[in-house]
């Protein structure tokens, strides 16, 4: 499909069937509109996820213009569309939006309302018709699925020649099974791809009777069965588990690879190793195979760090296997990015084994859930300064907890010594200003990540030397600075905590400043240290007048 972008009409809405295409269509016109010239003096493109508020779109749109530091982010809604406004009111643009569940006040948001007069255009995609009359589109685009020959094409692309010609039945069984992905683009993709290996016609016959027991009427019905058939295609338990895991973060967020293979790691999903190092081939394994199943998709790179991310349809489809099908033993909450100012109600808890609440504005947690069940906890990225002692009481059972970014926490509850099951905990980003002696409690860590808590003041003595089972320890402060936190734990080098960690037998992953020659050379006095260093950060190093790289030639995995 090719979409004209006429003189005539200022407002136009895509809307179809998730998975359809309406994302790509807007991609190529955006590549086609930023590389013609004289046609638009602004293009802005902006994805605009599900439960997101102004100022975040705001913020989306803003960094078109470069308005991404700080002190603009921190800008009120009604500060921040003036700036927008300015750069616009005078120029031909075009804003593309992607992803829109509701209506967006232009005005309030701070873009001029796109005409046949000034010759500007806003082009959004959405699932839902309503939004488009919401949105005032005067030219509303059905994006349709493919017709019968072309969905064929695709499909026939993407199982390839080598197994449609291994038996002279399975071309004709191929095209029965392209007819029941209804010409949608998404289900034809992952079913194309999970049929590359069949080469019998057995496998396609039963293809073609699995599809058939999940066709059904509705929108849901229709969609999530065919993608449904990816999930089912899966070669084990392990990998679907994997799958359904990464439903816990929000709406098109960037995944990085290392921390979800941690996770499933200290889940215990990887069980095919007992060492991180070794687990990292298993669970790069299991991404690379749902890559290849179009059920994850690569997202480049934040930080130095490879990411993945979901498809918000594969995600939505996720979300409803863990409904409708996992529910007896895999029961999930998740409320990633949905603008919770408060705390689950402590009834939400019950029986749930999965939480996510990460990416909300939550700022305290008072109640005392009980929640028997909990393996998994994500509460990063909000906005938490207190978690009451009572709060993790009658969770005997989680194995992960997250609390990274929250840069208003500045202390751990002493009740966070119930947690004898606690495999993974990530302080990342918070302001701690001291790790509480209760944690000694947490004998099975195996994860401790303190990276950027430079508001960290205090170590308890022999604190780190009693995770004898930890495997992965990581402290970093941030490059950016001129100088690091003269207050905070490294004051006058980390002797100390290196003495601690070259107890640790099963350290496998470490990253650490460090603030002196001294410290630097009892690091490389010991074996562990030289076989399982990832990073390290020279700090407070500029007395030297020389210093030999060399020194560190012996750090295998630097």
């Amino acid at each position: 499909m090719e979409l004209q972008v006429g003189k005539d009409v200022g407002i136009i809405g895509l809307y179809g069937l998730g998975g359809v295409g309406k994302t790509t269509l807007l991609t190529k016109l955006n590549k086609k509109v930023s590389t013609t010239p004289n046609v638009f003096e602004v293009v802005i493109w902006a994805l605009v996820s599900k439960d997101s508020d102004v100022g975040k779109n705001q913020d989306r749109i803003g960094g078109n213009f470069g308005f991404s530091d700080d002190s603009w982010k921190n800008k009120s809604v009604d500060q921040k569309a003036p700036d927008i406004y300015g750069v616009l009111r005078n120029k031909r643009f075009i804003v593309l939006l992607d992803h829109l569940w509701e209506r967006v006040d232009l005005n309030q948001v701070g873009i001029p309302k796109p005409s046949q007069e000034n010759g500007s255009k806003l082009i959004f995609t959405t699932r839902a018709l309503e939004v488009c009359g919401e949105m005032e589109a005067q030219k509303k685009i059905k994006v349709k699925c493919l017709e019968t020959e072309k969905a064929w094409e695709s499909f026939r692309d993407k199982v390839g020649d080598e197994t449609l010609n291994n038996h002279p039945d399975i071309p004709n069984l191929a095209k029965q099974v392209a007819k029941r992905c209804g010409g949608l683009p998404l289900a034809l993709i992952s079913i194309g791809h999970a049929m590359v290996c069949k080469k019998t016609t057995g496998e396609w016959k039963y293809a073609i009777e699995m599809l058939k027991r999940c066709a059904l009427p509705k929108l849901e019905n229709e969609v999530f069965p065919l993608l449904k058939f990816s999930y089912d295609n899966l070669p084990n338990a392990t990998m679907k588990c994997c799958l359904l895991y990464c439903c816990l973060h929000p709406e098109g967020y960037c995944i990085p690879k290392r921390r979800l293979v941690e996770h499933w790691f200290c889940e215990g999903l990887l069980n095919e190793f007992d060492r991180i190092s070794e687990a990292h081939m298993q669970g790069d394994n299991i991404i690379c195979s749902l890559l290849s199943a179009c059920l994850l998709e690569n997202d480049g790179e934040i930080d130095g760090e490879d990411c993945v991310k979901m498809h918000d349809v594969i995600r939505d489809m996720t979300l409803w296997i863990t409904r409708e099908f996992e529910a007896t033993e895999n029961n999930f909450f998740v409320k990633a990015g949905a603008q919770l100012f408060q705390e689950p109600d402590v009834k939400a808890w019950e029986n749930v084994k999965r939480m996510s609440v990460m990416e909300n504005k939550i700022e305290a947690l008072n109640k005392t859930p009980k929640c028997l069940s909990l393996r998994t906890l994500f509460l990063s990225q909000n906005k938490l300064k207190v978690i009451s002692d009572g709060f993790f009481q009658f969770m005997p059972h989680l194995t992960v907890l997250d609390l990274s970014r929250n840069g208003g926490l500045r202390a751990l509850p002493e009740g966070i010594s119930e947690l004898i099951s606690l495999e993974c905990l990530d302080l990342s980003y918070t302001s701690i200003s001291e790790l509480p002696t209760e944690l000694k409690s947490l004998t099975k860590l195996k994860m401790l990540d303190l990276s950027y808590t430079e508001n960290l003041r205090k170590i308890p003595q022999h604190l780190i030397s009693s995770f004898l089972k930890l495997q992965i320890f990581r402290m970093w402060w941030r490059l950016n600075r001129d100088y690091p936190n003269e207050n905070n734990v490294l004051n006058g080098g980390n002797e100390q905590l290196i003495e601690e960690l070259q107890g640790l037998k099963c350290l496998n992953i470490l990253r650490i400043p460090i603030r002196n020659m001294f410290c630097l050379e009892r690091l490389l006095s010991f074996n562990l240290f030289r076989c399982w260093t990832q990073a390290l950060q020279l700090r407070g190093f500029r007395g030297l007048e020389v210093f030999n790289v060399l020194c560190l030639e012996n750090l295998e995995r630097l």
